[in-house]
């Protein structure tokens, strides 16, 4: 006897693993300037270093979309002056509409 895959046995098959992209998830990083004072924690703890001070030492970033969400500043400002929060850009593309 000739032993049937699981899949084929299932009736489901597996899709390509290039067929299955994973997509990025994008963070929105907001300081609470007015709570800041301008310790440069976040700075130095960034792993993508994309958090910078600006002339005044206070916390900016350029570049948004290369956070990776991982929430080390958030967790780490003694004046908890920093909030991270997940964006979601698909929400209102359809404005309620399908």
């Amino acid at each position: 006897m000739v032993k049937e895959s699981k899949a084929k046995a299932t009736g489901k098959a597996k899709a390509p693993a290039a067929s299955k992209k994973k997509e990025k998830k994008l963070y929105t990083v907001i300081f609470f300037h007015k709570w800041c004072k301008s310790c440069g924690l976040c700075t130095a703890l960034c792993p993508k270093k994309i958090i910078k001070p600006d002339e005044i030492g206070l916390p900016f970033i350029e570049a948004m979309d290369r956070c990776s969400g991982c929430r080390f500043c958030e967790i780490h400002c003694p004046d908890f002056a920093i909030t991270i929060k997940e964006r979601h850009p698909e929400r209102r593309s359809t404005n309620g509409k399908h």
